[in-house]
C-alpha cells in the first residue's frame, strides 16, 4: 500500500487502516495450501473481528473459528448460516451452552466439564470434540505458551486416555504455538496425540490443527501438505486449520499524529494522539512496533510516547532523516492482528477511526464519538 496515499486520504487521527490487497494476498497463500493438501481453512476472527475483513475472507475460507458466544453470533451472521463455525474457549457459561450448540457446527470442549455440558443436551446439533493439550512446549515465553505448566487450555493426555473409551468424540483440536515459522511443532504435537489415543484415533471424523503458524510466510509447506494428505488417506479425516495473524497480521496500519514535543534528559520526546492501548501487545509483550518512517541511518532520534498517563505508554525510540515536528503524521505497520480487537478507552481516549484501502482507494468505515463513550460508561437516562 502507498503510505503517502494513506496520509493523504485518511482524515482522522488516530486511525486503523486495513489493506484489502494484503488480506487477499495472504488468503491466496492459504488457499493454495487448501488446494494442494485438501485441508479446510477457517479464519480465526479473534485476531481481527472486523466485518469487512471477514467478508473479504468468504471466497477463500470454509468458515470461521471463534472463541466466545458473541464471536459465534457474529460469524453466523456474516456466513448467513452457511459454512463451518468452530468454537474452542476455556470460558463457557451454562446459560450459553444451548445457543452455542445451535450456532456452531463444531465445538472442541476445553475440559471434561465442558464436554458434559454439551453432551447432555437432547438436541445436539454441533459435532463435539475435545481440545487436547499434548503437553509439548515450543515457546520460551510462557505468556504465549498454551502448553505451559498448569495450563488452562485443553484436556491433557492422561485425561484423554481415561475418557476416549467411554466418551464419543467426533474430533480433536490442538493449538500449541504462536507465530511459528516451522511446522515441526505441529508434527510433534500430532504424534503425541496419536500415540495417546491409540486405536481411538481411527474413530475420529475431523481434526483441527489450530492456528499459530504463519502460513503466509513459511516458504516450504511440503511437510504440511504431506501430513494432511496422510491424515485424509489413512484415517479419512476432515482436516482444518485456523489461521488468524497469518491472514491479517501484515494488513493493518495505525495512523497517528505528533501532538506534543519536548526535550527530556537529552532525548526528544514526541507525544502521539494514539496510545499503546490501541496496540496493547506492545505493552503486554514489551516489543517495539515497526514504523514506516523509521530510518536505520537517520540522524535524528525521538522517543514516541502514547498520550495516556501510564508511564510505560511508550512505542520506543526511532530514527528519522529530519526532526519530527508538531502535526507530523506517522504510520505503524503490521498492525492488523490483535490491535483493533484489543483496543480500550483507558483515560477516556477515543478508539481510532476505521478505514479500508484497496489499490489507491481509501474508504472510511467508522469513527467513534462521545455518545459511544457515554454508552460504554453505563450512562442511563
Amino acid at each position: 500500500m502507498n503510505h503517502h496515499n494513506i496520509k493523504k486520504h485518511v482524515k482522522h487521527s488516530p486511525a486503523f487502516v486495513f489493506d484489502k490487497n494484503a488480506v487477499i494476498s495472504a488468503l491466496q497463500k492459504t488457499d493454495a495450501l487448501r488446494q494442494a493438501s485438501g485441508c479446510k481453512v477457517l479464519y480465526s476472527i479473534k485476531s481481527l473481528s472486523l466485518v469487512p475483513v471477514m467478508q473479504w475472507c468468504l471466497p477463500y475460507v470454509d468458515g470461521f473459528s471463534v472463541s466466545s458466544l458473541f464471536e459465534a453470533k457474529l460469524a453466523y451472521q456474516v456466513l448467513g448460516g452457511r459454512g463451518s463455525i468452530h468454537l474452542t474457549t476455556p470460558g463457557i457459561g451454562p446459560d450459553q451452552v444451548s445457543e452455542l450448540n445451535h450456532l456452531c457446527t463444531h465445538i472442541s470442549c476445553n475440559s471434561l466439564h465442558q464436554y458434559q455440558l454439551f453432551n447432555q443436551l437432547t438436541d445436539k446439533k454441533a459435532e463435539l470434540g475435545l481440545r487436547v493439550n499434548p503437553q509439548r512446549s515450543f515457546l520460551q515465553d510462557e505468556r504465549f505458551d498454551p502448553c505451559r505448566p498448569f495450563s488452562k487450555l485443553g484436556v491433557i493426555l492422561s485425561e484423554l486416555e481415561q475418557v476416549i473409551e467411554t466418551a464419543p468424540i467426533a474430533g480433536v483440536h490442538f493449538h500449541t504455538v504462536f507465530a511459528s515459522m516451522t511446522f515441526e511443532p505441529l508434527m510433534q504435537s500430532l504424534e503425541a496425540i496419536k500415540a495417546s489415543m491409540g486405536s481411538a484415533f481411527k474413530q475420529l471424523r475431523w481434526i483441527n490443527l489450530g492456528g499459530g503458524y504463519l502460513y503466509d510466510q513459511i516458504e516450504d509447506a511440503g511437510d504440511f501438505i504431506n501430513l494432511v494428505k496422510a491424515l485424509k488417506k489413512s484415517f479419512d479425516l476432515e482436516v482444518y486449520i485456523e489461521p488468524g495473524k497469518a491472514i491479517v497480521g501484515q494488513s493493518g496500519y495505525l495512523v497517528t499524529t505528533v501532538i506534543d514535543k519536548f526535550e527530556r534528559n537529552g532525548k526528544t520526546i514526541c507525544v502521539l494522539d494514539t496510545t499503546v492501548n490501541h496496540h496493547p501487545e506492545v505493552f503486554e509483550y514489551q516489543y517495539q512496533p515497526q514504523l514506516v518512517e523509521h530510518r536505520e541511518e537517520g540522524q535524528f532520534n525521538a522517543i514516541l510516547a502514547g498520550s495516556t498517563c501510564l508511564a510505560g505508554d511508550l512505542f520506543g525510540e526511532y530514527r528519522f532523516d529530519k526532526p519530527l515536528e508538531m502535526g507530523d503524521r506517522l504510520i505503524f505497520k503490521d498492525a492488523g492482528a490483535y490491535t483493533f480487537v484489543k483496543s480500550n478507552r483507558f483515560n477516556g481516549h477515543n478508539y481510532p477511526a476505521l478505514y479500508s484501502c484497496e489499490n489507491s482507494t481509501v474508504k472510511f468505515l467508522k469513527s467513534y464519538d462521545f455518545e459511544d463513550y457515554l454508552n460504554y460508561s453505563g450512562w442511563t437516562v
